[in-house]
């Protein structure tokens, strides 16, 4: 019901005193007028078997999930997220969770940057980077302390975890760089290099980044020496200006391509021998800086995210590369596909569909593609149903159209404050089948004055669940 009152002392004081002069039954008229204008307002439509589901049970320190289904047994599905490096599975396509012991290293003061992948095995993997101490803020390389980073192996899907092997590790003394922001890719492919695991990342030293990659042919037992693959080095600061943001897929053809920005491009290349060698690198696509401010947001940044249709492109596999920028005044995300390798790159196709220019970020995608469907997926905070462009909610966009147009989903519609908190630098999503499990990070409000005054954080983290394995979409 609409109450006159409430809609009357809405309005600003200026509007209420030019509105006294109106008759009674004008002014009624104005305002019902006002409040219908207000409730019309376009709602998104919740993906089929829309579900979410609260993975840690109290609040904390707890951000930058990720998520991967098992392809051997679709039913199995892991994700992890930090701090430490922690680990949940579902045995049951996501109805249940069960918290991973002995994940969290324990000779280490952090663990966190995770990311979780499975082999052509069945095999569960958990990638993180584990240190005692940040060096200089954003300066990274900067009195560094020992740091490294190692992956973790689970024989049962993701209920048991083995010892951590290390990619690259070391020990406290003056002038080691410091390994950032790993990401780990299986290649499931029949190719020539089907069961290779690879892991790329950036190291940050006194004077640059450069991006680092490592392989595993031996189901993630040990780690080649790693190699840089980035032509053109980065700053040495974490907060503009690094090359940062690795993340890689792997074609039908056992072809490794990669991803990461540099402050102004989508940076690409690729390995055809299995991650032995690497074409070089080169920008594809003109982005605005990847680290921006949004409000109420402790830091954000828009990373670009590689994922493949392996039926597309000619059979070459119709390479995704999503994104997000505020080329357009507020934060929106973007997305363009290639058929020819990564030669080409269709024109950025803008992924969140509200209006252009009105103001609301979208912001922290995260992209798969279906690789039995071959729907593109993605996940993203939404602040387009708020004015003042604070509080966010969680959508699902879905392209069936190789990339040309995506539908627009409300996975989660309940609102939250972040409240200046560090919820990340990344949300998580994955798709098998048509069913789709989305990991993100909330804030939850603090419960009382005392709490609010306390500089600790107050976050959990989510899984979404849709599915459209019985949808024409």
């Amino acid at each position: 019901m609409i109450r006159f009152t409430d809609e009357l002392h809405k309005m600003p004081p200026l509007v209420r005193r030019g509105l006294s002069i109106l008759n009674p039954v004008a002014l009624c008229l104005l305002v019902i007028c006002c409040a219908v204008a207000r409730a019309q307002k376009a709602e998104l439509a919740p993906p089929p078997g829309a579900k979410v589901i609260d993975i840690t049970e109290r609040r904390g320190y707890f951000n930058e999930p990720s998520v991967a289904v098992n392809p051997l047994n679709p039913k199995q599905v892991v994700l992890a997220y930090q701090t430490g490096a922690r680990v949940a599975y579902s045995e049951d396509a996501g109805e249940n969770w069960q918290i991973a012991a002995n994940t969290v290293p324990r000779n280490y003061a952090v663990s966190g940057d995770v990311s979780v992948a499975y082999d052509n095995q069945g095999h569960a993997f958990l990638c993180y980077i584990a240190f005692d101490k940040l060096g200089t803020e954003e300066y990274w390389g900067h009195n560094a302390t020992r740091n490294g980073i190692f992956v973790r192996r689970s024989l049962d899907g993701g209920r048991t975890w083995q010892n951590p092997a290390a990619v690259i590790e070391h020990p406290t003394q003056p002038g080691i760089p410091f390994e950032d922001k790993p990401y780990i890719v299986a290649d499931n492919t029949k190719g020539p290099y089907a069961g290779n695991l690879y892991v790329g990342w950036t190291q940050f030293t006194l004077t640059q980044s450069v991006i680092l990659f490592s392989r595993s042919v031996d189901d993630g037992v040990t780690w080649s020496k790693p190699i840089r693959i980035s032509t053109k080095a980065g700053l040495p600061r974490d907060d503009n200006g690094a090359v940062e943001g690795f993340t890689g897929a792997v074609g039908p053809d056992g072809t490794l391509y990669v991803v990461w920005a540099d402050g102004t491009h989508v940076v690409f290349t690729y390995s055809r021998d299995g991650g032995r060698t690497f074409a070089p690198s080169r920008g594809i696509i003109p982005i605005a800086p990847p680290y921006f401010h949004i409000t109420n947001v402790d830091r954000t940044d828009g990373f670009p995210v590689i994922s493949i249709d392996p039926r597309g492109g000619k059979g070459a596999g119709l390479l995704y590369v999503t994104w997000s920028d505020y080329r357009n005044g507020d934060v929106d995300v973007f997305c363009s596909t290639s058929a020819d390798h990564g030669r080409t790159w269709a024109p950025a196709v803008r992924v969140n569909s509200d209006p252009i220019h009105n103001g609301a970020d979208q912001f922290f995608q995260w992209l798969a593609v279906d690789p039995v469907t071959g729907a593109a997926n993605l996940i993203f905070y939404d602040r387009r149903d708020d004015s003042e462009n604070r509080n966010a909610v969680v959508v699902l966009a879905r392209s069936t159209d190789h990339g040309r147009t995506f539908d627009n989903y409300l996975w989660m519609g309940e609102p939250f404050d972040p409240n200046n908190d560090f919820i990340g630098d990344y949300t998580g999503i994955a798709a098998y089948g048509g069913r789709i499990y989305g990991v993100w990070t909330e804030e939850r409000p603090r419960s009382s004055k005392r709490e609010a005054a306390k500089p600790s954080h107050h976050t959990i983290v989510r899984v979404g669940i849709a599915d459209f394995s019985g949808s024409s979409k």
